[in-house]
């Protein structure tokens, strides 16, 4: 994975920061830094005589980190999410033959996603039939789209 680097004048500061957060976190040092933390923290129990306030430390620290990564997390998932659509938009867009009334499924009803998932499970149905009976499931069947 190779880092981020973002300019904050194009993506805005809090962007910039949650990508690079996300991309930090997520690489192995950042894994056996905490993992360190938390042996030294472990192994100044005795020290403190695994006091409350030694408990607390911990506790405290984790549930901050977790609360704030959680946000930033989610936040750099949305932007890559609604890059991924975009690109995908594009793809259907520019495919010739391409069903455009699929570029913004994530708009629609649970109710119309099931009635189009179940069209294409039709046609994934009928092309095992197909292949089971000695044929072909390379073909491009019509799909009629409800509009």
């Amino acid at each position: 994975m190779e880092e981020n680097n973002c300019k904050p004048r194009r993506t805005g500061f809090f962007t910039c920061i949650a990508g690079k957060t996300a991309h930090y976190s997520g690489h192995p040092a950042a894994f056996i830094l905490a993992f360190a933390v938390i042996v030294v923290w472990g192994m100044t129990g005795p020290l403190f005589g695994f006091s409350d306030t030694w408990q607390l430390i911990v506790n405290t620290g984790t549930t901050i980190i977790t609360f704030l990564m959680v946000f930033l997390i989610q936040s750099t998932q949305n932007r890559d999410t609604h890059a991924m659509h975009l690109k995908l938009d594009e793809l259907i867009r520019a495919t010739e033959g391409a069903h455009t009334v699929l570029l913004d499924l994530e708009e629609l009803s649970e109710r119309e996603l099931q009635q189009i998932r179940q069209k294409y499970q039709g046609i994934a149905e009928d092309a095992r039939r197909k292949m089971r009976n000695g044929g072909d499931d390379t073909d491009i069947p019509d799909v009629v789209l409800d509009s």
